[in-house]
Parts: structure tokens; C-alpha cells; sequence
């Protein structure tokens, strides 16, 4: 046992488990691929102001759940919560919204960090895949969003997910909802942080899961009353384009995500089969987060997706990925001549494509048998003295338990022939 484990809140990826991990993030970055998202990757810090004027300084996120610190050069730093703000920085410090095609398509994956009770799937380290186009404004850019995003769940085999969607209004808009959601919020018996929030942001109310407030909320204002003739003429089209597209959605007019730079769309992916920790990702538009931390205007959308509650939602419909075996050919050599010939026959099939292992540590026939068994293998090429003076090795089948001679000079092809 070692003296050391992981810190509390956070977990480790190892074998067999995290190979579900890894296809899940190819599943998710894959249609993000066929449709222009170019691969961006950012520090696991940024400047801490980076996020207080991009997420919001209202947020749990900024006020209670972000790690911050201070360098021993005395930057003030703090690891990152989220990474839209640190993908729109890039972005901005690359000037690539000044090559001239815009949108800038993004995507990422990485680990993020908060500062929050564990619980399960909902952990202090924990994984995304994301994506951002940067620079217009565009309802078929958020659909194009929203359908890649449901592409890659269907083609996990995920189908227990609903996709809710809303629209936050703009600057026009915005601040007489504001108003009169304020007017309302201030005559509910409400603790001191939330009337503080009532303040600061208004809308943040309305994501309060506790059943307190949520119960008090019956007759709240609605955004959809009071969004201006462009805004709704925005959100129709998006909703007409995802209704042509066949992706199912749910109107929720109380949806407003957790980060004070969206406008206008914003939606969440849900899965009901988690429990308190329901949402598996989201997003929306963020047409002011550019002027926020000193860009010029770029209207921009993306959205953020859960890897570790993708896994928990496919380990609750039951669904088993096929996944690739790790090992296809595993090589047991019996004395130095065959380890010297092997080590070499596994090298070339590695060059050829085929994922191949040997057994190292000098291993008798049983104990290297049982390797190659554990290992997944489909086959298992075994050669001693009398093998490799014939020219031959002998290749068993680890399904059926046949075995077989075949020439050296010929092995590759074969196997690669029976593997097809």
C-alpha cells in the first residue's frame, strides 16, 4: 500500500476502466472533427481575473469553488473551472479571429478543478470535452452545436438523455426582464447570499436547486414574456432548424446555466437515470465574453461536455462499449533464441498495425500462458529450440484453443490475414 493517495474529490484512470474514458472522448470529438473544430489545448492555470470577469464574479464557481493562489513571483493565479475563457483567450492572444474566417472553430479536452463536496459525479478533478466557434452570429452555428453534441451521445448507443433549451435575451432585452424579475425576487424570504445574488445577477435565482427557494419561485417572471422581437425571431430559428434536423428538445424557461457570460441560447443535456447530478453538459451563446476580458466584439457559442457523467449515463442504461482489444497477438518465447526471435516477430507487427505484447521477465509456459490470457489476446504465437529450428512457431487461438505451425517467414501475413 502506499504512503500516498489521490486527493480527496478527485480519482485516477486506469486500465480496463479508462479505456472507456478515452472512447468516449473520441466519440465526442469526432463529429467535432468532421465539421471544421480544429484541436485547441490551453494551461491548467490562467489568470485568476481571467475567470472572475468571465465567469462572473456572482458565481459559485468564482466564489466558492474555484482553487486560487498566489505564485512566489506574486501572480495570482487560479486553475481552471471551466474552459470557455481560457479557449477565447487563446484565441484572442493567437489573433485568430483576425484570419479572416470566421467562425474560429474550436475544440478541447481536459481536466478542470472546483472546489466541491464530493459526491458521485461530481468530483474536485473532473474531465470535458468541449467545443467553441468564435466570432458570429448565427442560429445554425447553435444548432450545428447542439446536433454534433447529440450525434456523438447516439453514437455511444446513449438514448435516456433530453436535451432542454431556452434563450436569455440580449443587452436590449436583458435588463428590463431584469428589472421586473428583481421586483419579484425581493419580496421572497430569501437567505443573505441569495438576496446578494439578487443583486449581482438576478438569473442566477432561477439555477437554485434547493427546494426552498425553488418552491417560492411559483409565478416567477419568465424571460420568454419579455425577449425582443430579434431575439425571439432568433430562438425560433433555432428551434426550427433542430425540429428539421430531427433532434428532440424540451422548452425550460427556467434554464439559465451556471455562468453569467451566456446570451440569448442556452441549453442543457440531462440524463435522468443520475440522480441529483443530472446534467452530463451544456452550453449556450456568450455574444458579450470577448469585450469581457478586453477582446473586441465577437458573438460566440459553445457548449461543454462531461466525460466522467457520460461514462456514469452509459453505465446506467447498461450500455457495454466495443472497444478495441489492447492486445491482439501476445508472444511467449521459451529460451534466449526464441525471446531474441520474438522480441523481433512483435516489433514487426507492431510496425504492420497489429497491437501485440510479449511476455517479458523470463517466464515459464504457464506462468507466460496465463499472461497471455489475461491480456485479452487473440492469439498467442509460442516457440522453443526444436520450433525455430524447423523455421516454424506455433500459433494459438485463444478462443477455441487450436494451435498451429506456421513458418516464420510467412507469420505476419497470416496473422494479419486471420485478424481481418
Amino acid at each position: 500500500m502506499s504512503t500516498f493517495q489521490a486527493p480527496r474529490g478527485t480519482y485516477d484512470l486506469i486500465p480496463p476502466r479508462s479505456a472507456k474514458f478515452l472512447a468516449v472522448r473520441e466519440a465526442i470529438s469526432t463529429p467535432l472533427k468532421n465539421s471544421g473544430y480544429g484541436y485547441v489545448e490551453t494551461p491548467g492555470f490562467e489568470n485568476v481575473e481571467l475567470f472572475a470577469r468571465g465567469v462572473g464574479e456572482s458565481t459559485d464557481i468564482v466564489s466558492k469553488e474555484m482553487y486560487a493562489f498566489e505564485t512566489k513571483g506574486g501572480d495570482k493565479l487560479a486553475l481552471r473551472p471551466e474552459g470557455t475563457a481560457s479557449v477565447l483567450r487563446a484565441a484572442l492572444e493567437a489573433n485568430l479571429h483576425k484570419a479572416g474566417n470566421l467562425p474560429v472553430k474550436l475544440w478541447y479536452s481536459g481536466s478542470y478543478y472546483r472546489y466541491e463536496k464530493p459526491q458521485a459525479g461530481r468530483y474536485r478533478h473532473f474531465s470535458q470535452v468541449g467545443a467553441e466557434a468564435i466570432g458570429a452570429e448565427d442560429p445554425a452555428l447553435d444548432a450545428e452545436l447542439i446536433i454534433l453534441a447529440d450525434q456523438a451521445y447516439r453514437s455511444l448507443g446513449l438514448r435516456a438523455f433530453r436535451i432542454l433549451l431556452n434563450s436569455l435575451g440580449d443587452k436590449e432585452c436583458r435588463p428590463v426582464y431584469r428589472d421586473a424579475l428583481q421586483g419579484f425576487l425581493r419580496g421572497l424570504d430569501l437567505d443573505e447570499d441569495t438576496r446578494r445574488r439578487v443583486d449581482i445577477n438576478p438569473l442566477r435565482v432561477l439555477d437554485d436547486k434547493r427546494d426552498s427557494v425553488q418552491k417560492q419561485l411559483v409565478g416567477v417572471p419568465l424571460l420568454r414574456d419579455y425577449l425582443c422581437d430579434a431575439c425571439k425571431a432568433y430562438h425560433e430559428e433555432v428551434r426550427a432548424l433542430l425540429t428539421a434536423a430531427g433532434v428532440l428538445f424540451e422548452d425550460d424557461e427556467k434554464l439559465v446555466r451556471g455562468l453569467d457570460y451566456y446570451t440569448r441560447t442556452t441549453f442543457e443535456f440531462v440524463h435522468d437515470g443520475l440522480g441529483s447530478q443530472s446534467a452530463v453538459g451544456g452550453g449556450g451563446r456568450y455574444d458579450g465574453l470577448s469585450e469581457m476580458i478586453g477582446g473586441p466584439a465577437l458573438p460566440s457559442v459553445g457548449w461543454a461536455l462531461g466525460v466522467d457523467r457520460t461514462v456514469l449515463a452509459l453505465e446506467a442504461e447498461g450500455i457495454e462499449l466495443e472497444l478495441p482489444a489492447s492486445t491482439s497477438v501476445f508472444a511467449v518465447p521459451l529460451g534466449d533464441e526464441a525471446r531474441r526471435v520474438l522480441f523481433g516477430v512483435v516489433t514487426e507487427l507492431r510496425k504492420a498495425g497489429v497491437a501485440a505484447d510479449f511476455s517479458y521477465g523470463g517466464k515459464g509456459l504457464k506462468g507466460a500462458m496465463k499472461n497471455a490470457n489475461r491480456s485479452g489476446a487473440r492469439y498467442a504465437i509460442v516457440a522453443g529450440e526444436r520450433d525455430l529450428a524447423e523455421g516454424v512457431v506455433q500459433l494459438k487461438d485463444m478462443e477455441s484453443g487450436e494451435q498451429q505451425a506456421v513458418a516464420l517467414d510467412v507469420l505476419i501475413e497470416e496473422i494479419r490475414t486471420k485478424l481481418v
